[in-house]
This record gives C-alpha cells, sequence and structure tokens, in this order.
C-alpha cells in the first residue's frame, strides 16, 4: 500500500456533500475573520492555527461538520459538543458535530473567537 505524502483541504471536502462543504466554508471564514490563521492539512483533519498554536480543526463528513477547539474552561452541556476533556493544565478540548448552517449560531462563534485566543496563546497570561 502507498501512503500519501500529503493531504490537501480539497481532499477534505471531497468527502462532504455541498451543503456540509458550505457548512465548513463558513466554519472556516469565521476564524479567519478573527485574525491571521494558518491552515495545516493532516489526513484526519483541517486545523487552523492562530499566531502560536492550533486551536481548531474540523472537516466535512456526509452528515455534517465534525471537529474541535480548545478553550481555557469546559463547557455546559450542549446537543453541538460530543465531548470535553482537559488537555494540559489550562485548556479543555471540545469536540463538536455541526449538522446544518443554524448549529454555528452566535454563541458557537463565541466559542470559536475564544479559542482563536487560545491559539494567540491567551491561556500563557
Amino acid at each position: 500500500m502507498i501512503e500519501r505524502a500529503e493531504w490537501t483541504v480539497e481532499d477534505h471536502l471531497a468527502a462532504g456533500d455541498e451543503r456540509t462543504v458550505a457548512l465548513w466554508r463558513r466554519f472556516a471564514a469565521v476564524l479567519e475573520g478573527f485574525g491571521p490563521v494558518t491552515v495545516s492539512v493532516s489526513k484526519t483533519t483541517v486545523t487552523f492555527k492562530g499566531s502560536r498554536r492550533g486551536f481548531a480543526g474540523a472537516r466535512p463528513t456526509a452528515t455534517g461538520l465534525v471537529g474541535y477547539f480548545d478553550l481555557m474552561r469546559a463547557l455546559p452541556a450542549d446537543r453541538r459538543i460530543r465531548s470535553s476533556s482537559p488537555y494540559g493544565r489550562k485548556l479543555f478540548v471540545h469536540q463538536f458535530r455541526l449538522t446544518g448552517d443554524d448549529d454555528l449560531d452566535a454563541e458557537f462563534v463565541g466559542w470559536l473567537e475564544e479559542a482563536h485566543a487560545v491559539g494567540c496563546c491567551a491561556h500563557l497570561a
């Protein structure tokens, strides 16, 4: 079996349908709206990095958008959050699933903005 040397965003987008790819693009645009981000693509996800570290990642599937983001707190129960677990001493990684545009609402965007701050090392202050 030949292993791929490099994955692209387009490889991940090919796994989604028109609806979930549009949701991924909206998610990416929200993150890019917080300030400069870089993108790192692996076999499992597309990771968004702030000035110092990765803070969120996602990929479209046939049924929605799955991914994660890092916060300095654990979130209360929410149907979009599949799990939340400690990551180091100051961070919590939150696994999520979005199934439609309504899931990427103001509350979720607020969480992403907090995650972007982590990507810029807010957790080290």
